[in-house]
């Protein structure tokens, strides 16, 4: 009966699907604020506009997951439901602490059931406060 719960509980496990790697020139370009504890944070302006072909009204969860140091991340971007047409814009300001430095960053989008397909249409990601010196905008487009 155990095993029959595990099976259950992982058919109800959220699914994250990547929408795309953010360039290492775009994390660089970060000016990087100190934090109270003692940290960093960087902050990005994060916006995808998604087609899901073939879903409606399923909510789903933009992510930015990355590395610092050896220490896996996650910072949630914003919410919103896929529209009748199977699209879906989700936008927001994505705040990155870290201690060492923003490493393998990844736009994720997660749903509660597993997605056959995530089209990117559009994908921008530019650092709110820009190092010095740094050509702007920098940003991805997809």
């Amino acid at each position: 009966m155990h095993a029959s719960l595990q099976r259950q509980d992982s058919q109800m496990q959220p699914t994250d699907q990547l929408v795309s790697k953010v360039p290492s020139h775009i994390v660089a370009s970060a000016r990087p604020a100190n934090a109270a504890n003692g940290g960093r944070l960087a902050d990005f302006n994060v916006a995808v506009w998604l087609h899901l072909p073939g879903v409606a009204d399923l909510p789903v969860t933009l992510l930015l997951n990355y590395r610092d140091g050896e220490r896996s991340r996650e910072v949630v971007i914003d919410h919103g439901t896929v529209n009748k047409q199977s699209r879906i814009l989700l936008s927001g300001v994505a705040r990155l602490p870290f201690s060492l430095r923003i490493e393998d960053a990844q736009i994720k989008l997660r749903a509660a059931v597993p997605l056959s397909r995530v089209i990117a249409e559009e994908v921008f990601m530019q650092a709110v406060e820009q190092q010095a010196g740094a050509a702007r905008p920098v940003a991805t487009s997809l």
